[in-house]
């Protein structure tokens, strides 16, 4: 299945800041193709005639790994890409620093073509322009943890001064202080795992690339670790493409949410957006086991209103999530609450619409599915 620019944009929560944040993107990726095969030219003609993933295997022995991907990725967000294993999310991340050259489309940073990069190029964009953290840490093992956090300065041809400054200053900003001369196998993985992203850290880069960075974690360190970068995030802005199969994590972590299947986007947004609006069955499907009152925020759900009716039960932040809202209620279902953003009131929340936002919808917009079909 191929999808058109057009379709792959979906309706978001907040459309204003969307736009807003497309208008200046930090990478921009247009009708971006990648087939594996002998002949991969020949064969994407194929996939611009409708040929799908398990037909041009079947029939013509080629893998689509990416099919028409159109992507805006924001400056200072956190963009998730996710998916299910086969998805082509990991295919995906490696074109942005070529790691992989796509068979045809377009990869821009800051509006540069970086496919039309030259050797030389190419390794100051992996070397000052992005960093990557990876799921197995990819950490040295002779190497301290120290000079592991500093590895990009020193490849870069910093001195040992200045390398030793900024990677004590990253390993203390994530928690590792007093850990520098220690071996990656001193640490436990959580810990090797933070010395990852103060390596991505220490190189200044403006784009981290996190492929599948906390997967390899137990659930209580992986959150740990989701919390850290969020902590970061609100001080660094970077601009962070995070790759994950998890939707929890996805949802707790993205501004801007694409979501693959076999290769093509089959809903991009914002996650809010996407949780209340699935454009597909098949996000339907992904959706509907997830806690909607632990992640959707009463800015997704609130509506405007007479903010000074007197009958309001009380206020409730905007970014509060329903659950904080049910907790507040004591499970009264018939009061509204005032909804106040830095110390203003934004709208109405009425607990009405407040249960009807904790029902799953279709993608059609009708409701839940209901019989055997």
């Amino acid at each position: 299945m191929t999808m058109t620019a057009a379709a792959s944009l979906a309706t978001t929560a907040d459309p204003d800041a969307e736009t807003s944040a497309r208008a200046t993107p930090k990478i921009s990726i247009r009708n971006l193709y990648k087939i594996f095969g002998e002949t991969p030219v020949e064969a994407l003609g194929h996939v611009r005639q409708g040929v799908g993933k398990v037909e041009l295997l079947e029939r013509f022995n080629h893998v689509l790994g990416l099919s028409d991907i159109n992507v805006d990725i924001a400056r200072g967000q956190i963009t998730v890409i996710m998916g299910l294993s086969g998805s082509g999310k990991s295919t995906l991340i490696r074109h942005l620093n070529r790691l992989i050259d796509p068979t045809a489309g377009e990869v821009r940073v800051d509006d540069e073509d970086i496919l039309t990069y030259g050797e030389q190029a190419l390794r100051r964009l992996r070397q000052k322009q992005m960093s990557m953290v990876f799921q197995k840490f990819a950490l040295l093992p002779h190497r301290t943890v120290m000079q592991n956090a500093g590895l990009s300065l020193h490849v870069g041809g910093e001195g040992q001064d200045v390398m030793e400054k900024e990677a004590r200053r990253w390993l203390d900003r994530v928690g590792l202080k007093g850990y520098e001369q220690h071996y990656p196998h001193q640490l436990s993985g959580g810990m090797q795992q933070r010395v990852g992203i103060a390596r991505a850290l220490t190189s200044n880069s403006e784009i981290m690339l996190m492929d599948e960075a906390f997967s390899a974690l137990d659930p209580l360190i992986r959150t740990d670790m989701q919390d850290l970068l969020l902590e970061l995030q609100q001080e660094l802005h970077k601009t962070i493409v995070f790759i994950t199969h998890d939707l929890d994590e996805a949802l707790k972590l993205a501004d801007h949410l694409v979501i693959l299947k076999d290769g093509y986007v089959v809903q991009q947004g914002e996650p809010q957006g996407i949780l209340l609006n699935p454009a597909d069955p098949y996000i339907e499907d992904f959706v509907s086991d997830i806690n909607r009152a632990r992640v959707l925020r009463v800015r997704s759900v609130m509506a405007p209103g007479d903010i000074t009716r007197a009958d309001l039960a009380g206020e409730i932040d905007h970014n509060a999530t329903l659950e904080d809202v049910i907790a507040a209620s004591g499970g009264e279902t018939t009061h509204s609450y005032r909804v106040m953003k830095e110390g203003r009131p934004v709208g109405v929340l009425r607990m009405a619409d407040l249960v009807k936002a904790l029902v799953p919808r279709a993608a059609s917009g009708q409701g839940p599915r209901t019989g055997a079909g």
